[in-house]
C-alpha cells in the first residue's frame, strides 16, 4: 500500500502547489468567469473567478504519472488524451465554444484512448454470467485489428462519464470531492487484484494519483472558491474515472454506483430536456445542485451532500456483489426520484436559507 501512497501524495502536493500559479496565469490570460460579461444559465457564483483549473489538475496528474509509472502504450495513450482533453478545456474557458463542438471533442478523445488499446471486452451481467463484447473484430489499415463492439461500448462509456461528472460540478468543491472518493474506491478495488495480476498495480497507481490530484486541488475550489475546474478540469475528471472503471477489471458497475447521484441527475436532466423539446447538450439551471440551492441550501452543504452520498455508495460498492450493486443502484434511483419530486412540488413549504446559498 505504501508504494501507492507516495504517487498519491506527490500528486496532491504538486496539484496544491501549482494551483496558485495557475490562478495568476488565468487572470493574466483572461481565462476567467465574469458574470457581468458572460451570461450563463447555470452560474451560481458572484464576482470574477478564474476558470483554468484543468491546467493545475493536468500538471498534478501528469508529473507523478510519468515519474512513477513505466511508459507503456496505455500510459502514453492516457497521457496524450489527458493533454488533449485539458487543451480543449482551456480553449473553451477562453472562447466558450459550442456544446455540439465540445460533444464532438468528447467523442474524439474517447476514440483516441480506444485506439491506444483500451476497450471493454466484456461486462458482468448483474443477473449472472458474462456478456462478451469482443466477438466481432475488424481489420483496419495502419490501426490493425479492433474489436468493434468493445470499442463502441468504451467510447459510449467514456463520453457518458465525462458528461455526467461535468454536469455535477456547478458548486464550489462539489466535483473534486466526489472524484477523490470515486477514484479511491476504484483504487481499493483494484488493489484486491494485485496479487493475481501484476498489471493491476499500474491501475491502482492511476487511481490513487487521480485521487491525490483532485484532493490537492480541492482546498482552492472549496467555498469560497479561488478557481474553478473549468471545462478542462470537469471532463478530465470524468475521463479518468471512466478509464479507471474500465481498467479495474471492468468495474464500471462500481463506478456507476459511486457516481449514483451524478448519474441519476444526468438521466433526469436528459429526460427533462428532451421532454421539453430542448437540446440535451445546452446548459440550464435545472440540475440537482441548482434545485438544492433554490431550496436554500448553502454551497458547502450541497458539496458535503454529494461527498457524503458518494462515500456511502463507495463503501457499499466495496462490500457487495454485482447483483447487489444493481439493487443498490436502483434504490438510489428511486430515492433520488422521490427527492426530486419532493423538491418540485413540496419544497416551497419551507425554505431556510444558508448564508452561502447565493
Amino acid at each position: 500500500m505504501d508504494s501507492f501512497l507516495l504517487p498519491a501524495m506527490m500528486a496532491a502536493v504538486v496539484s496544491f502547489a501549482v494551483t496558485p500559479l495557475v490562478i495568476q496565469l488565468a487572470k493574466r490570460l483572461q481565462l476567467v468567469d465574469d458574470p457581468r460579461k458572460r451570461t450563463h444559465p447555470a452560474q451560481v457564483h458572484h464576482g470574477i473567478v478564474p476558470r483554468a483549473g484543468g491546467l493545475a489538475l493536468l500538471i498534478g496528474f501528469i508529473l507523478p504519472l510519468l515519474w512513477f509509472l513505466p511508459l507503456t502504450r496505455t500510459v502514453i495513450g492516457l497521457s496524450a488524451a489527458a493533454i488533449v482533453t485539458v487543451g480543449i478545456g482551456l480553449f473553451d474557458d477562453r472562447k466558450d465554444i459550442s456544446p455540439y463542438i465540445r460533444f464532438a471533442a468528447n467523442i474524439g478523445i474517447a476514440l483516441l484512448i480506444v485506439l491506444s488499446g483500451i476497450d471493454i471486452p466484456f461486462i458482468t451481467n448483474p443477473l449472472g454470467g458474462i456478456l462478451r463484447l469482443d466477438m466481432w473484430h475488424l481489420a483496419l489499415p495502419v490501426l490493425g485489428e479492433i474489436s468493434v463492439w468493445s470499442s463502441l461500448f468504451a467510447i459510449l462509456w467514456i463520453v457518458w462519464t465525462m458528461n455526467i461528472v461535468g454536469w455535477s460540478s456547478g458548486v464550489d468543491g462539489q466535483m473534486p470531492g466526489f472524484v477523490v472518493i470515486a477514484a479511491t474506491t476504484l483504487g481499493l478495488l483494484s488493489l484486491r487484484f494485485n496479487i493475481h495480476d501484476a498489471t493491476q498495480s499500474i491501475v491502482t497507481s492511476l487511481a490513487f494519483i487521480t485521487a491525490g490530484t483532485f484532493l490537492g486541488f480541492l482546498p482552492w475550489n472549496f467555498y469560497p472558491q479561488k478557481i474553478m475546474p473549468g471545462y478542462g478540469g470537469k471532463i478530465l475528471a470524468g475521463f479518468l474515472l471512466a478509464i479507471l472503471g474500465i481498467l479495474s477489471y471492468g468495474k464500471m458497475g462500481t463506478a456507476l454506483l459511486v457516481l449514483g447521484v451524478p448519474t441519476m441527475d444526468a438521466v433526469y436532466t436528459l429526460l427533462r430536456r428532451l421532454g421539453s423539446k430542448k437540446s440535451p447538450v445546452w446548459a440550464d439551471r435545472g440540475h440537482l445542485h441548482h434545485r438544492l440551492l433554490d431550496l436554500g441550501w448553502g454551497k458547502r452543504r450541497v458539496a458535503l451532500f454529494y461527498w457524503g452520498v458518494s462515500a456511502i455508495l463507495g463503501a457499499v460498492a466495496l462490500t457487495v456483489r454485482s447483483q447487489e450493486k444493481l439493487f443498490a443502484f436502483l434504490l438510489v434511483a428511486v430515492a433520488l426520484a422521490g427527492f426530486l419530486v419532493w423538491l418540485k412540488y413540496f419544497s416551497q413549504l419551507s425554505k431556510p436559507q444558508d448564508p452561502d446559498s447565493g
